[in-house]
């Protein structure tokens, strides 16, 4: 079942072994999709491993650690209509490619299609599936899964266009919830975020990662996206929530203070969002703040 519909992007920096188990995942589904690397200035020989071990496999090496916009390099290479992000601790279930193009083909205002993320080894599904499966974001009654205000990029299926009409990743965010900032404004050129329950990604978290740093990330990528697309009551509901919420230490304290130390490129770049976008997220608030997978921890 050869389906040429998608490429799949990955990104990898230091993890030689497990993105190999990925290849080697990758390489043994039925679609054979075309697949692109961005080794992130890596130190381990990924490179020539992968080059030896999966010579098909496009190869880019930008000589240094871009994070996110590693995908915006490899989505450059891309000739399919859909591109299917996984990290190099994830890979695709067997005929989730092709299900997820299938409906990318059926539904043409769908830009966006996350999937089912299993926890291994157990198989186990990750705690945000439930929260996905019952968004309570309001969507049209033809949607084929329930709407969603943002996407996980290792586990969702996007429209080639889409992504580069949207500008990609923004290199400022790096990575750590870089997803948010792109989510909204696919959603302000017009497209439906959805979730498929029947597409299934695998996902064995690498022991090779600071969850620290991640943390720290992850709370200044929320605040610059607030602050770049919110309004400003909202933006401030929001950032007093963080303020009160996340753990009181070093690492949310450099990540205010280096959220607000970017204040000025921050104003210059602020587009608030159309409202019938902003009323999706708001519509996210309440599930936001009682969440236990989107807590910031670590």
């Amino acid at each position: 079942m050869t389906d040429r519909r998608t490429t799949v992007v990955v990104i990898t920096h230091n993890r030689c072994a497990e993105l190999l188990r990925t290849l080697d995942r990758l390489a043994e589904l039925p679609e054979k999709p075309p697949v692109v690397v961005t080794d992130n200035g890596s130190t381990d020989g990924t490179a020539a491993a992968v080059a030896r071990r999966h010579p098909g496999v496009r190869l880019l090496r930008p000589g240094r650690n871009l994070g996110a916009v590693g995908r915006n390099l490899a989505v450059r290479q891309v000739r399919t209509r859909y591109v299917a992000f996984c990290d190099d601790d994830s890979w695709w279930a067997p005929g989730s490619l092709s299900g997820a193009a299938d409906l990318l083909d059926r539904y043409p205002a769908v830009g966006t299609v996350t999937a089912r993320i299993l926890v291994e080894p157990d198989g186990t599904e990750d705690p945000i599936v439930e929260e996905l499966r019952h968004s309570p974001v309001p969507g049209p009654d033809w949607l084929p899964g329930p709407a969603l205000g943002s996407f996980l990029a290792a586990a969702t299926v996007l429209r080639t266009g889409a992504f580069r009409a949207a500008g990609g990743f923004h290199p400022r965010l790096w990575l750590g919830g870089e997803e948010e900032l792109l989510a909204a404004d696919l959603a302000a050129d017009g497209w439906w975020l959805t979730y498929a329950d029947h597409l299934t990604i695998h996902h064995h978290p690498s022991p090779v990662r600071d969850p620290t740093v991640r943390r720290a990330h992850g709370i200044r990528n929320t605040l610059w996206f607030t602050w770049l697309r919110r309004p400003v009551g909202p933006a401030l509901r929001r950032t007093l929530h963080l303020a009160r919420t996340v753990p009181r230490d070093a690492a949310s304290l450099r990540a205010f203070a280096e959220a607000t130390a970017a204040l000025p490129w921050v104003l210059r770049e602020r587009r608030v969002l159309p409202p019938e976008v902003e009323n999706r997220l708001r519509s996210l608030e309440p599930a936001q703040r009682d969440s236990t997978a989107r807590s910031y921890t670590g």
